[in-house]
C-alpha cells in the first residue's frame, strides 16, 4: 500500500512539474512524459508510450490531458488517472488565471512578445525531437506498410491539407486491417 501511495505521489508531482514548466503544447509534454515515465521511472516501455501518443492524438480534447489519463490509468488505474490529470491541469489553470488578470500588460509588452517568439524556436526543436525519437522506432521495424503510412500521412497533411483527424482514422484502419491480415495468415 505504501508503494502505491509513493507511485501516486510521483505521478502527481511529475505531471505537475512537466505541466508547469512546459511551453508549446501536447507534443512537448509527451516528449517529457516519455523521458520521465519510460526512461527514468520505467513505468512504461517505448511501445506503450508510442501507442498512448497515438491514442491521445486521436482522442478529442487536449493531448496533454489525454496522455495524462492514459499514463496515469496504465500506471495506477483510476487513482493514477485522477492524480495525473490533476497534476496536468493545475499549472495551466493557475497560469491562465494570472495572465487574464494582467492581460493588458502582457499583450502590449515588447519583452513578453520577444520572449514568446524566442520560445517558439525551442518548442519547434522539442517537437522535432518527439517526431524523430518516436518515429525512428517505427522506421526501425522495417515494415513497408508502416513506412508507407508515414510518407502518405505526411503528404496528405502537408501537401493535400487533409484534416489530421481523417488521416489518423485512416491510419488506424490500415493498422487494424494489417493486424487482421497477419492473424489470418498465421
Amino acid at each position: 500500500m505504501k508503494d502505491r501511495k509513493g507511485i501516486l505521489i510521483k505521478l502527481f508531482f511529475s505531471m505537475l512539474e512537466i505541466s508547469a514548466f512546459t511551453f508549446g503544447g501536447g507534443f512537448v509534454i509527451i516528449s517529457l512524459m516519455k523521458k520521465r515515465f519510460v526512461d527514468v521511472y520505467h513505468y512504461l516501455d517505448e511501445d506503450e508510450m508510442l501507442d498512448m501518443t497515438a491514442l491521445a492524438q486521436a482522442s478529442p480534447g487536449p493531448i496533454a490531458v489525454n496522455s495524462a489519463i492514459l499514463v496515469g490509468y496504465r500506471v495506477q488505474g483510476l487513482p493514477g488517472m485522477i492524480v495525473s490529470v490533476l497534476g496536468t491541469i493545475i499549472p495551466p489553470t493557475v497560469i491562465i488565471s494570472i495572465i487574464s488578470i494582467f492581460y493588458r500588460l502582457f499583450a502590449t509588452n515588447l519583452y513578453v512578445t520577444l520572449i514568446l517568439r524566442g520560445m517558439q524556436a525551442g518548442v519547434a526543436a522539442i517537437i522535432a525531437d518527439v517526431v524523430f525519437s518516436l518515429g525512428s522506432k517505427v522506421v526501425k521495424e522495417e515494415n513497408f506498410v508502416h513506412d508507407a503510412m508515414i510518407l502518405l500521412s505526411f503528404i496528405a497533411v502537408y501537401f493535400l491539407h487533409l484534416n489530421v483527424a481523417i488521416v489518423i482514422l485512416l491510419a488506424g484502419l490500415v493498422g487494424f486491417l494489417e493486424s487482421r491480415f497477419k492473424r489470418s495468415t498465421e
